[in-house]
């Protein structure tokens, strides 16, 4: 064998900053010296002439990712596609970029050596499968939920600064016979130009939005719900999970669950792993506030629902409260237990 076939041989890591229409790569070999950086187009010509351009260096045993669930989503996929191990990475940190600068070269020579050595790199999640369905249907949810919510907080304004008759006929209606009665306005719109009727034409504009809204969210309840329990039947059958919250802990997850190491990896990726602050004699823990929130928020909900209805939480609460400890302290507590048993739950019943 020659020397340039040993070289040729040689494993190599590779790196990649993503953008929007342009990724950069970087190559590194088992040392961390630099072999090669260069850039490509984001788009499936790029993505295969990348992996590509990085196999000229050697046996391309690992790529590390920035983005894989935004910008590197596609990038992710080929790379599956060719069997190559793919991790996603962190951006550097504040203290590494003052020291070396920033640019899209530097940082896709920063991911090839997290990607080396481990350190900020998790397995990304696959997007081919139901789970990714789930995800981009719940989107469009919780865009209309939030689109809804707003329309019916300008509906309220807006009846609070109409003409005295008509705010006397609707500020004392229930939310659903106020978006029903303005809905019904049938303003005369030849007078458009006054503030009467320009504030009906608003309120009757406003609250059929409302109705549309909520007609879609309805329609993709219908898709999400049988979606939910295709996926995981398990995991709906646990006190306190609905669609939602099952739904959203499906997505966090995602397609492969066997990504998450251990159940204090799904607790840590939910944000509710307690950090320990300690120093010298001082043993203490503090909130984690990383992680994904919407999981977070989820679990939140169900440790929530929980302390309302399920009789072995209320007792749990009880007897911690004898114990000491306040109701927040319980509460993270909890999250924390569910975290657990979400987790049990997503991985001995994995998606399909």
């Amino acid at each position: 064998m020659t020397h340039h076939e040993h070289e040729v041989e040689a494993a190599i890591i590779g790196g990649v900053d993503t953008h929007r229409d342009t990724h950069t790569a970087a190559v590194i070999d088992g040392l961390g010296r630099v072999l090669g950086t260069a850039e490509f187009g984001a788009d499936t010509g790029g993505y295969l002439a990348l992996v590509d351009w990085m196999r000229e260096f050697g046996r391309l045993t690992r790529v590390g990712v920035e983005g894989t669930g935004a910008y590197g989503a596609g990038l992710a996929r080929v790379l599956a596609d060719h069997g190559i191990d793919t991790v996603e990475v962190d951006r550097p940190n504040r203290r590494i970029r003052r020291l070396q600068g920033k640019s899209d070269p530097i940082d896709a020579i920063a991911a090839a050596r997290t990607a080396a050595a481990g350190e900020r790199a998790i397995t990304p999640k696959q997007r081919d499968g139901r789970v990714e369905a789930l995800r981009t249907l719940r989107i469009a949810r919780r865009s209309a939920i939030t689109q809804r919510a707003d329309t019916q907080r300008r509906i309220k304004a807006v009846v609070v600064t109409a003409p005295e008759d008509l705010r006397a006929r609707l500020r004392h209606l229930t939310d659903t016979t106020l978006i029903t009665t303005c809905a019904g306005l049938r303003p005369d719109r030849a007078t458009a130009a006054t503030p009467a009727t320009a504030t009906k034409i608003a309120l009757r504009t406003l609250a059929r939005r409302h109705q549309q809204l909520t007609i879609e969210i309805n329609e993709l309840d219908e898709l999400l719900k049988p979606l939910v329990t295709v996926i995981n039947p398990t995991l709906l059958a646990a006190h306190g999970l609905g669609i939602d919250t099952a739904g959203q802990l499906l997505v966090t997850v995602g397609d492969n669950p066997h990504r998450l190491r251990s159940e204090a990896a799904f607790a840590m990726l939910c944000g509710v792993a307690p950090i320990p602050a300690s120093s010298g004699r001082t043993i203490r823990h503090r909130l984690n506030r990383g992680g994904d929130r919407h999981a977070n928020a989820a679990v939140h909900r169900i440790v929530i629902t929980r302390l309302r209805w399920h009789p072995p939480t209320r007792a749990y609460l009880q007897r911690r409260t004898q114990q000491g400890l306040s109701k927040k302290e319980i509460i993270r507590c909890l999250k924390r237990y569910v975290a657990r048993e979400v987790y049990h739950l997503i991985t001995t019943n994995p998606t399909t």
